[in-house]
């Protein structure tokens, strides 16, 4: 039995910046995480619109189950990426 197939996630909000890092350390000596376009707009959803999660995961035409593990997910990224002081880049579809 194969698993059933995943549905087209939904992408509103594009970043005005694919790439952030600490100020003052070139980004070519620096460790690099990568943040998927959907843990983008799932931070961009929760966070900065501030939206309740099944009103985030109709948006983005997912499960709320699914969407909690999307923002998690980001935000574990981020967390990482500020206290150790990595690059942040957003990847491009």
């Amino acid at each position: 039995m194969s698993p059933r197939p995943c549905k087209q996630r939904r992408i509103n909000g594009r970043p005005n910046s694919f790439l952030f890092k600490p100020a003052g350390i070139p980004a070519k000596e620096l460790e690099e995480l990568e943040l998927t376009l959907e843990e983008f707009e799932a931070l961009r959803l929760k966070d900065f619109l501030g939206l309740e999660q099944i009103e985030c995961a109709q948006k983005m035409n997912v499960s709320q189950p699914t969407f909690h593990r999307l923002v998690v997910c980001a935000r574990q990224k981020l967390s990482d990426c500020i206290v150790n002081g990595k690059v942040i880049k957003i990847k491009k579809n």
